[in-house]
């Protein structure tokens, strides 16, 4: 009879998901490489409009809803603004060096250059890490203790992530970036946000009576950098019914969740 089968670690699993969710980022600056030039600035306002809704979604049926349903009712009024707190406070810090505008595609708000922010390509790359880490944080926390990872976390990351690549594509070649740099920063963000899951389930896997506390926190951070990064490219010179195209986002992941 053959040995039973080792079963693979519960931070090899997270690194494994995050790798998936993150991945979405790279197919979204793959298709800006290919269509460059061919992408409206409404046209990728339209996604990242549906993205926001997918982010909206994932934060109120997966972050919030089910972790406060368990009766921890002072949590969210802790939780959620110091998540908040955290990420616009780094993210304030890395504006002020170049990276206010990473998310914007450049036809709207242009991405400053090498030439005109001294820095500002390492304050961007520093940047879109920020972006990712509260998303490695819920996949680390979303398999302890042998749980199954919701595919609504899954799926709605990847989605999220399409536009956020997208975008930022579009406006890191008008600034005059090179190939090698963006595929540099989408190919090395995923495999970030893989290692900062299994990082963060190993350290903090143990801490279920903290998990909503967890979960919170990164969602004040997801809502921070939405309304800090995605919005604003979503709705400045926005299509029409962009409001309609972000209720799609959040219908659509709803019905998965």
């Amino acid at each position: 009879m053959g040995s039973p089968m080792t079963p693979v670690p519960e931070f090899v699993v997270a690194g494994m998901w995050g790798l998936v969710s993150g991945s979405g980022l790279l197919l979204g600056a793959i298709v800006a490489d290919a269509l460059s030039g061919k992408l409206s600035h409404r046209m990728v306002s339209a996604i990242m409009g549906f993205g926001g809704g997918v982010l909206f979604a994932v934060i109120a049926t997966e972050l919030v809803v089910r972790p406060h349903a368990g009766g921890a009712a002072t949590w969210p009024t802790i939780a959620l603004p110091v998540g908040a707190g955290i990420f616009s406070g780094i993210n304030w810090y890395l504006a002020r060096r170049g990276a206010r505008d990473r998310k914007r595609c450049g036809e709207c708000v242009e991405q400053p250059n090498e030439a005109e922010h001294h820095g500002s390509g390492a304050a961007i790359a520093v940047g879109s890490v920020l972006d990712g880490i509260p998303e490695a944080l819920v996949i680390g926390m979303s398999v302890a203790g042998g749980g199954a990872i919701s595919l609504a976390v899954i799926v709605g990351f990847f989605l999220a992530n399409v536009p956020q690549g997208l975008s930022s594509t579009s406006g890191m070649k008008l600034a005059g970036r090179s190939r090698t740099y963006i595929y540099t920063i989408w190919i090395g963000i995923p495999l970030i946000i893989a290692i900062a899951a299994g990082v963060g389930n190993f350290l903090l896997g143990s801490a279920s009576a903290q998990e909503p506390a967890i979960l919170l926190f990164a969602a004040g951070a997801v809502l921070a950098m939405l309304a800090e990064a995605m919005i604003p490219e979503a709705f400045e010179n926005a299509p029409p019914f962009i409001g309609l195209i972000t209720v799609l986002g959040f219908l659509a992941t709803y019905l998965i969740a």
